[in-house]
């Protein structure tokens, strides 16, 4: 007991005094009265339409950043953001697909049937087709549109591939992780395939190659063979820093004096990374594309802490709706903006880009109505105000409920069992399971996180399920005012129920054995033919086999050449 209050005395010190520098404590950019999304500002005046450039990575940690005072070096992310718009009022989802849906969408997870986990490898599941997507919208304006890197959004029939989503080229993976050099993804013990796709075929010729060296090299390559008196829209979705933790180890050596050994390799792949940023910087100047370009940088969710990433001193992490799980790194670096070199405290979410980059475009909005994003480009360039007010971070009716939520607690009108989150001016609710509480500093320690940070969870929501936090002036959510201010918490449960109102069913099927990569020569890719397409949608069942499951003979063997092919280039590097 004595050593619980002793160190949890040091953890609420390093909060109460400040680790950072920088100044939470700035006035709510956030007007009183909500706008109408669809409602546009006059196109900016540019001689031609931008080169739009948008960066996300995977994984990263709020922390992870140099100019967020990480002890990890991200020189070429530290200057773009420093001579362009950094967003520090900006938001992501907590987990891989959600964030990728609401970017090409700009759609809210509920309004897409995807407000529960992730798409899996084997469901029978991808981004409606019924969606107009962002390159889409940007194919119709003229641009030449392509994808590399992590696509995570469902590819069980080959409509719902990048290609027939709206990129004209695509070089990367299906599924949400894979070995960096290999290209393997196990989805399970057993079920193990190949993931490099080029186009719709299985890129088996670039296994052995560093994936963030490959998607930065193949970034060079378009620019190259493009004309930049044409407008291009690339999308680069690196892995990196997504687990596996895997490096080129000249990155691991510039932190060797780390003692705990997964934030050492974290550190030296988010190193990497920024390079591999320089590297599609160098390559926009050298084609002549810089100065009429915009390049957008974002993270997809929060770090996982127990693999090296830090959200320090937001609470939570990778999979949870604190702060720690969807506040994200956000930057805008544009020759263009009007106002550079400064820090916006509007409020932004993931879902803004869709109309924001389609009306730098010069796109049409009309014909996709029901947009839950804004054009925020207003307040970056100019620093006007933010058209966002709130912002719902979920209604996730298929998480496990929480043991002590109830109807009653919530005012009769929304049983807090119920994962939810919302933001609505400087006022955030969860209710439900919002996921792991604990502040997780740094881990600069050896066999870091020690058990002593659970104080927070022990002591704290054994017994909650609503929780109301200020969080223009506690960022740290270290408040709970739900007690206190019964009236907000009321308030906030409305606008949950507004927004229930507007949700379509969850598209949530289960797994189909047809899905093993075995059956498709030892790769993931498409495996629902038209006819099974039909028998499932039309009954609503998941699929079944109707084929006995043949051993991939030499699924075995290419896999250990690939493995020795790996190493060899390893040896190499």
């Amino acid at each position: 007991m004595a050593v619980y209050a002793l160190t949890g005395f040091s953890l609420i010190s390093l909060l109460s005094f400040g680790y950072l520098s920088w100044d939470w404590m700035k006035p709510s950019l956030v007007a009183d009265v909500a706008t109408d999304p669809m409602e546009k500002s006059v196109p900016p005046a540019f001689a031609r339409p931008p080169h739009i450039i948008f960066i996300l990575t995977d994984d990263q940690g709020y922390h992870d950043v140099g100019y967020h005072g990480s002890d990890i070096q991200t020189p070429t992310l530290d200057r773009l953001a420093a001579e362009g718009v950094k967003l520090e009022n900006y938001y992501i989802q907590p987990i891989c697909t959600p964030s990728r849906s609401q970017l090409i969408t700009g759609r809210y997870q509920i309004h897409t049937g995807l407000q529960h986990s992730i798409i899996r490898p084997r469901q029978p599941n991808c981004l409606p087709l019924d969606q107009v997507t962002l390159p889409q919208k940007l194919q119709e304006a003229g641009y030449s549109t392509h994808m590399v890197g992590k696509w995570h959004l469902g590819f069980y029939k080959k409509e719902c591939l990048p290609t027939r989503r709206g990129f004209d080229t695509f070089l990367g993976s299906l599924t949400g992780n894979v070995d960096y050099y290999t290209y393997d993804n196990c989805d399970g013990p057993g079920v193990c395939g190949y993931d490099l796709h080029e186009g719709e075929d299985v890129a088996w010729d670039q296994s052995g190659k560093y994936s963030t060296f490959l998607y930065a090299q193949r970034v060079n390559k378009i620019l190259a063979s493009h004309s930049p008196k044409e407008p291009i829209f690339i999308y680069v979705a690196f892995q990196a820093v997504h687990t596996p933790l895997q490096s080129p180890k000249e990155y691991i050596y510039r932190y060797r004096s780390m003692g705990n050994v997964a934030r050492r390799k974290y550190a030296a792949m988010v190193t990497c990374m920024d390079e591999a940023v320089k590297n599609i910087t160098w390559a926009l100047k050298k084609y002549g594309y810089y100065d009429n370009s915009v390049i957008v940088f974002s993270t997809d969710n929060g770090g996982q802490t127990f693999s090296g990433g830090s959200n320090w001193p937001l609470r939570g992490r990778k999979g949870t709706y604190w702060e720690g799980g969807v506040r994200g790194i956000g930057f805008v670096h544009s020759p263009l903006i009007k106002r550079k070199r400064r820090t916006s405290w509007a409020l932004v979410h993931i879902t803004d880009w869709y109309p924001t980059l389609v009306s730098l475009a010069r796109g049409n909005l009309s014909n996709v109505p029901g947009l839950d994003g804004y054009n925020v480009w207003p307040a970056i360039s100019e620093g006007k105000e933010s058209p966002r007010t709130e912002i719902l971070h979920n209604i996730d009716p298929l998480y496990n409920h929480a043991k002590y939520g109830s109807l009653e607690d919530g005012f009769g009108i929304w049983n807090t069992a119920v994962q939810a989150s919302i933001r609505v001016g400087e006022w955030k609710l969860l209710t439900g399971d919002p996921g792991y509480s604990d502040w997780i500093p740094p881990q600069t320690l050896t066999n870091f996180p020690g058990s002593w940070w659970n104080l927070e969870r022990l002591t704290d929501g054994l017994r909650k399920s609503v929780w109301l936090f200020n969080i223009t002036a506690d960022p740290y959510e270290r408040y709970d005012l739900s007690d206190q201010r019964p009236d907000v918490v009321r308030t906030l449960l409305m606008r949950l129920v507004h927004y229930n109102r507007t949700a379509i069913p969850v598209r949530y099927p289960a797994e189909n054995p047809r899905a093993h990569p075995d059956f498709n020569g030892g790769a993931w890719g498409p495996w629902a033919s038209e006819d099974d397409v039909e028998e499932w949608e039309g009954t609503g069942k998941p699929l079944k086999s109707r084929n006995k499951k043949k051993k991939c003979k030499i699924c075995k063997l290419r896999s250990f050449f690939r493995k020795l092919n790996t190493r060899l280039m390893s040896n190499r590097i």
